[in-house]
């Protein structure tokens, strides 16, 4: 099991990301975690699965929806917000 926490930057506001970003892990499937708006106007994913799938759902990232502009995808070592929730196995949603 692997576990990542990444901020994409770009234009990804407002151009359905997090919504294609939940569409995509179910594509890839095995992947657990949420996908939120941050203030500075990126997006951040907290997501867990086997190595595979995670590897395979940052490579999407990099790309995004149709109408997005990534920039940067930035890995985020370290403690997160405690406002943001923990992972629930099996789901991945927008908070």
């Amino acid at each position: 099991m692997r576990e990542i926490y990444i901020k994409i930057k770009g234009r990804v506001q407002g151009i359905g990301f997090r919504y294609w970003a939940v569409k995509t892990a179910q594509e890839i499937g095995g992947i657990s975690g949420w996908v939120h708006n941050a203030a500075d106007g990126s997006v951040e994913i907290l997501m867990r699965g086997d190595e595979k799938q995670v590897d395979a759902m940052v490579l999407a990232c990099h790309k995004g929806p149709i109408l997005a502009r990534v920039d940067d995808v930035v890995f985020i070592v370290g403690r997160r917000s405690s406002f943001l929730p923990d992972i629930e196995e099996g789901v991945f949603k927008r908070v």
